[in-house]
């Protein structure tokens, strides 16, 4: 499906969620090392895990939003207050004080109000059979924010903080008035009348009825499980890969001349390996995603946990850079094929009164694994890396057993 024929709503969000992400980019992975020199490393470390268990409950919001008061209210919503929130942390830091770690908690929350109301109006606009092709160009599009952000904000954010925090602000209020604008509200017919006879009742007990009926259905927590088992791999890539590739891989040829030769190792090598993921995710979404269009969704998860597992494992047996390029591509093919095919199956899986929320459930995949993937570090105290990796690729191939019991689940209920 090409963008050019697209529902406007989508070509509008395709390019300003790009924008916002680069500012994003540019902004929040340098806010460890600003709080760590001004509250130093210890309280940084609580500072920064606290935005991680608020959106335990801010992105269950999001999604009961999207599916009470619409997508488009609520992405307004999520948008102006990030955006508000940038500018009371640009006004704070000027005049220093905590208000700017308030700001901060609020502006890495307020998107999960909006992201599960924007992933739903996606499903609402388009086809079954096209949802894995736009979800792959939305993903590709984020991936370039991902790469371009923090490369202008190593010079920007350290010699321009504030005026990147108040461009920031800036940004986010424009898009939500480009929200209100150009984009039209998607929420079915059947589900607006049925807000009009729920209006009486307590928001909250409607909250929380919604998702303990969420909660309770069997295949989507098997799901959940065995997506939250794979974010612990993935996140290893900053984790334990990390730790890795800076202390066993030497220095060595990358490649030699007449008159010299060009050398990497350790950081450096993990630089280019994450520099070889970003590139292969922009370069190459749309062509995996065309290359496993016919298979189905069971499959295209089991394959996808088992290629990111397995090439995690591999890495613990080279320290030689191109076999650890070789594995970063079998990695990044598995994240490619796992993206929009994740992401599909929720939109289709969910029932259409409750797809908002079963997004906003969805994403909690990603909390979770922020919350347990630093254990896999523990364990590099007592175990080799190759006990270490194992313990990942133990994760994977769970989590592909997880993907084949869920499938299982559903076919006995159809």
């Amino acid at each position: 499906m090409k963008w050019l024929t697209w529902d406007r709503n989508l070509q509008v969000r395709l390019f300003g969620e790009m924008l916002i992400q680069i500012f994003f980019w540019m902004f929040f992975p340098f806010m460890a090392v600003y709080f760590s020199n001004q509250y130093g490393k210890e309280t940084a470390a609580w500072m920064l895990a606290l935005p991680s268990v608020l959106g335990l409950f801010v992105g269950l919001l999001g999604g009961w939003l999207a599916d009470r008061i619409g997508r488009k209210k609520t992405m307004i919503a999520g948008m102006l207050t990030q955006g508000l929130l940038f500018v009371i942390f640009w006004f704070a830091s000027s005049a220093g004080s905590w208000w700017e770690y308030l700001a901060y908690v609020g502006m890495s929350s307020a998107y999960l109000i909006y992201l599960p109301a924007s992933q739903a109006m996606v499903a609402d606009l388009t086809e079954e059979a096209e949802r894995r092709s736009v979800f792959a160009v939305f993903y590709a599009a984020m991936n370039v924010s991902i790469v371009l952000g923090p490369v202008l904000g190593a010079y920007v954010f350290e010699h321009h903080r504030l005026l990147v925090t108040l461009l920031c602000g800036l940004v986010l209020i424009g898009y939500a008035l480009v929200i209100a604008l150009f984009v039209k509200e998607t929420l079915p017919v059947r589900q607006k009348q049925e807000q009009m006879k729920q209006q009486r009742e307590n928001p909250l007990v409607a909250q929380l009825r919604s998702y303990r009926l969420i909660f309770l259905d069997k295949p989507f927590a098997v799901y959940l499980l065995a997506s939250s088992l794979i974010a612990v791999v993935y996140m290893q890539t900053s984790l334990y890969m990390a730790v890795y590739v800076r202390e066993n891989v030497p220095v060595q040829t990358l490649f030699s001349w007449a008159d010299g030769t060009f050398t990497l190792g350790g950081t450096e090598v993990y630089g280019w390996m994450m520099g070889e993921n970003g590139i292969l995710v922009i370069t190459c979404t749309m062509l995996v995603t065309r290359w496993f269009r016919n298979w189905s969704d069971r499959n295209a998860l089991m394959l996808s946990a088992c290629l990111i597992g397995t090439a995690m494992f591999a890495m613990s047996f080279t320290a030689n850079v191109w076999m650890l390029f070789a594995f970063m591509a079998v990695f990044t093919l598995g994240e490619l094929i796992r993206t929009p095919v994740a992401q599909s199956f929720v939109s289709k899986y969910a029932p259409a009164d409750l797809r908002g929320q079963y997004m906003g459930a969805s994403n909690l995949q990603f909390t979770l694994g922020k919350f347990f993937a630093p254990l896999i570090i523990g364990l590099a105290g007592t175990l080799p890396p190759v006990g270490v990796f194992g313990a990942v690729l133990v994760c994977a191939l769970v989590s592909a057993g997880l993907f084949a019991w869920l499938f299982s689940m559903i076919a006995r209920q159809k």
